[in-house]
């Protein structure tokens, strides 16, 4: 083509080029049409974050998809949005107005949001232009946010349509309370550590008598709220304290001495003391026996007024001081080490308190039925499907999902109160809208906007995504829009299983209960991104490296690669730079097949020689078999594995054996139908490599011909394929380990590839010639010549059933060929009985599929015609 190309393949000037033209051409643009769609939505990253390792990871994937599923001609729409994610929105907002000297509560509500949303502006969105870098061909002109106008008109709506319907209600419950962000949170947003801790025995007295009981305690800070001690009614030792009262320490305040079978007599002393206000067992036992409530914590974790002496310190110091008093008077018996679980909160690491809190919850039971069902009869799928037995058990014992949380930044509850009485209040989207509903319950007339008070809290931000599918296309307000109805439900979710409660089993909820049908067709779960050490990758551990960066080193299509080579759904993907590398030398080999196909000049007098006529015959075959077998495994969502089928076409049958019997001798010309068949040839692998590779695809793409924008690879087709010709495939597969024993032979002998040698051959059961010409071209044989007998002096190696020799020169060692047969020998009767040992087994001959039992009787027959052919050789040699 008469033109130079870079020796070396550079992304950063290639990247950036096809992003801008892609975008340009709107070719990741989609609006409703005939044509089938494809959607996903993006599970939104909150967006103040930054692109992690976890997100490339599933962004890729998303990508893959969606770029795969545009070449089969249909109408992709992968829909971009971010999350405003309260809580970890709200705490960088009070952070950096802490470094300001502002205090959140000298700020008024519409003060402080002005402050988040600055924030938010200026923070917002950089994570989807890092996904860009990435190639993720989003339709961006369709971004979401969970809090723009759209999406909190339907959040809004939902609550008040919930409200309704009689599903959410308000009350005093137990709930997860986070001290330091001072919200409640949900049970799924609580991590479980095992931490170093001590189990402290207290001594209570017993009223009117000498007698004590010990009661053990992790928490002696909250003994101030105990209201009951509680023993086994028939536990042997107390039956004489049955009605009895037991002494507090510190207030002596008289408590019950109460009875329940809910005690363990086995452990600990049998005494329990009950403290309702912060133990959720605790909690159903004061209900059970109508105790009083006495919470000592304030809402920061610090004591209150109920903690007497203490009041003031934090939960920590407390325990401390309690401690030592309680040495001081007498009443520590001893001290015990412990190991236990403490729930510690997702988002701050603070120490949750269980804690009672007026709250709105969702009744889930009944809401929840179809969502189970659903999955279980994989009318929504799970990949790998594994996941669904943890699925099913949360369903199955779901819990009312706490849905207020004590923030600002958020969807604010549209509930507005008229009074003070708990059930004071209306619902509805403004006060202007709810006033005639607050007068006429009120009995009040006179009551105006003013007179309205809006709950504070806001809604818990899964509230808002768990909507996700349905709201990014307006389907809560505009249930029949044109978009709703064409796109959803969306085909494919791509996700980590530790939010499959969080957020998979919600969407699942809200899918069924808004538009009755699933919001996607399948739910691919990836790993969870680690280190070699197994440590889940965090910039707080310093152990990952930023994908930018990555980027920059390696190129975007090598870090794709990079991170999908061992990355097999739900399993977690043991991050390596030496994988990312791989992606880059993989970029680079491609590259360089191009550039070798490029400098080729045709002559039109040429045809093409047998060689190579077998060469595209067998290639076709070849990339038909590859195709087959990744659409399989695309279909199974084995998108790792279809990676690694395609690399494998391309590195190995593509570049290292097409190539290599196509390509004519150095500086010689080739036939225009050679050169026109491996053209066609690279575009086809060009095709099947555009998902995970888009970038130097659609450059080679664009190098060998001029196109039109229409013609661009990433709106081309998916390759149809065709019939595969398995005989023809097995026979070169011989041909291939006959080169491969050649060459060993070769280099092992010093034997330089210049001189040619003579290859003689025993016909066996499995001789086929057709691809003779290719064994002479790669192995430069002087000629081929086939016979009944063995030939001695010569080096020799068996394939299949045939026997094949290059004759020796006249300085080759006898001896060392005689060890190197013997050595080989002993291998293969090796083989020959761990073979016989499967096949000896009655279990696995007969449970294991036809198929592998047939395979392991011919490896057995394979190995029986070696080692005759071996011996006999040896025999020949010794004489």
């Amino acid at each position: 083509m008469g033109r130079e190309l870079a020796s070396k393949y550079n992304p950063s000037s290639i990247e950036d080029k096809w992003y801008s033209y892609w975008m340009d051409q709107g070719y990741f643009h989609s609006e409703p049409d005939e044509r089938e769609p494809y959607t996903i939505v993006i599970p939104p990253p909150n967006v103040t974050g930054v692109l992690h390792m976890g997100h490339m990871l599933n962004n890729t994937i998303q990508d893959v998809l969606v770029r795969k599923a545009r070449m089969e001609g249909k109408n992709a729409c992968w829909v971009p949005g971010t999350d405003h994610a309260s809580i970890a929105t709200e705490a960088k907002v009070v952070a950096k107005l802490k470094a300001e000297g502002i205090s959140k509560f000298d700020l008024s509500r519409k003060e402080f949001l002005d402050h988040a949303w600055d924030w938010t502006h200026k923070h917002g969105g950089i994570i989807l232009e890092q996904l860009k870098k990435l190639g993720a061909s989003c339709d961006w002109e369709r971004t979401a946010f969970t809090m723009d106008e759209d999406r909190s008109k339907q959040v809004i709506f939902s609550f008040i349509d919930l409200y309704k319907k009689g599903y959410i209600y308000r009350g005093v419950r137990m709930v997860n309370w986070d001290p330091s962000a001072k919200t409640a949170v949900s049970d799924e947003e609580v991590i479980r550590k095992e931490v170093q801790a001590a189990l402290y025995f207290v001594k209570y007295s017993v009223k009117d008598s000498d007698e004590t009981l010990t009661i053990a305690t992790t928490r002696p800070e909250t003994i101030l709220g105990d209201t009951a001690i509680c023993i086994h009614p028939k536990d042997p030792r107390y039956t004489h304290l049955h009605g009895k009262k037991a002494i507090i320490p510190f207030s002596n305040r008289e408590v019950p001495i109460i009875l329940d079978e809910y005690v363990d007599i086995e452990f600990g002393t049998g005494c329990l003391k009950v403290t309702p206000a912060h133990d959720l067992n605790d909690y159903e036992l004061g209900i059970k026996h109508n105790l009083e409530t006495i919470d000592v914590l304030n809402d920061d974790g610090t004591m209150n007024e109920f903690g007497l002496e203490f009041k003031g310190q934090s939960r920590e110091e407390a325990r401390k001081n309690v401690i030592i008093t309680l040495k001081g008077m007498g009443k520590m018996e001893k001290i015990e080490n412990l190991i236990h679980n403490v729930g510690f909160s997702e988002r701050s690491d603070a120490v949750i308190e269980p804690r009672l809190s007026m709250q709105w919850f969702l009744k889930m039971d009944e809401l929840s039925k179809p969502a189970l069902d659903n999955v279980m009869n994989d009318e929504v799928q799970f990949h790998p499907s594994k996941f669904k037995n943890s699925y099913r058990h949360w369903m199955e014992n779901v819990r009312d999902w706490c849905i207020s949380r004590q923030l600002w930044w958020g969807h604010q509850i549209p509930v507005f109160f008229y009074g003070s009485g708990i059930n004071d209040f209306v619902v509805g989207e403004s006060a202007d809208l709810v006033l005639a509903e607050a007068k006429e319950r009120s009995g009040n007339p006179n009551l105006t906007v003013k007179d309205l008070k809006q709950d504070d809290d806001v809604l818990d931000t899964w509230f808002s995504s768990w909507l996700w599918p349905i709201s990014v296309f307006n389907g809560l307000i505009d249930p029949d829009n044109k978009d709703i109805s064409y796109y959803y439900p969306t085909n494919d979710l791509v996700t980590a299983p530790e939010i499959m409660f969080f957020w998979v089993a919600r969407m699942i909820i809200s899918g069924y209960e808004y538009r009755g049908q699933k919001p996607f067709k399948n739910v691919y779960y990836t790993g969870i991104v680690r280190d070699k050490q197994g440590r889940k990758m965090s910039k707080s551990l310093g152990n990952s490296p930023d994908p930018i960066d990555l980027i920059k080193e390696h190129g975007a299509d090598g870090v794709r690669v990079g991170m999908l080579l061992s990355s097999p759904a739900g399993n977690d993907l043991l991050y390596d730079i030496s994988l990312i590398e791989q992606g880059r030398n993989f970029a680079n080999k491609i590259w360089n097949a191009f550039r070798l196909v490029d400098m080729w000049e045709v002559d039109e007098s040429l045809k093409a020689n047998d060689s190579q006529l077998l060469a595209e015959k067998w290639f076709e075959n070849r990339f038909n078999s590859a195709l087959l077998e990744i659409n399989r495994l695309y279909d199974e969502f084995r998108i790792s594995d279809a990676l690694m089928a395609t690399y494998k076409l391309v590195w190995d049958d593509f570049c290292s054996w097409y190539l290599e019997l196509i390509k004519p001798e150095y500086q010689q010309p080739i036939s225009a139908q050679a050169k026109e068949r491996s053209i066609y040839f690279f575009e086809q692998v060009l095709r099947v490599l555009h998902p995970f590779m888009p970038f130097i695809s659609e450059e080679i793409w664009q190098l060998i011909k001029e196109r039109s924008a229409e013609e661009a690879l990433i709106v081309s087709s998916w390759p149809k394929g065709g019939s595969v010709d398995e005989v023809l495939l097995q026979q070169f597969d011989i041909s291939k380990e006959v080169i491969s024993n050649i060459r060993k032979i070769r280099k092992d002998r010093n034997i330089a590839f210049k001189d040619k040698i003579e290859l003689k051959i025993r016909k066996g059961a499995d001789n086929d010639t057709r691809f003779d010409p290719s064994i002479i071209q790669l192995c430069n044989i002087s000629s081929i010549e086939y016979s009944d007998e063995a030939v001695e002096n010569a080096f020799s190696f068996v394939v299949k059933n045939n026997e094949y020799f290059i004759p020796f020169s006249e300085n080759i060692d006898v001896d060392e060929e005689i060890a190197k047969i013997k050595e080989e020998l002993k291998y293969t009767i090796g083989f020959l009985t761990s073979v016989n040992k499967k096949l000896e087994n009655k279990r696995f001959v007969e449970s294991a599929p036809a198929k592998v039992v047939e395979m392991e009787y011919s490896k057995k027959e394979d190995a029986e015609s070696k080692i005759r052919i071996l011996e006999e050789k040896l025999s020949n040699l010794s004489q």
